[in-house]
């Protein structure tokens, strides 16, 4: 999502009624939530099928 995105949602959400705005809310910390599952997730396989950059990352 790019800055005018972000500011487009953001107006987007001070406009709306308070459903919407509550519908919007749920959305966005439903996003992050998966997100942050979809790091980690990716982060365990990036270690280990390459176990030794992320001890070379570690250690600068």
């Amino acid at each position: 999502m790019n800055e005018d995105d972000k500011k487009a949602f953001l107006d987007d959400f001070k406009k709306g009624d308070i459903e919407k705005k509550l519908d919007m809310w749920y959305f966005a910390v439903d996003q992050e939530a998966l997100w942050e599952e979809i790091l980690a997730e990716m982060s365990m396989v990036a270690q280990a099928t390459n176990p030794q950059k992320g001890k070379a990352a570690e250690e600068e």
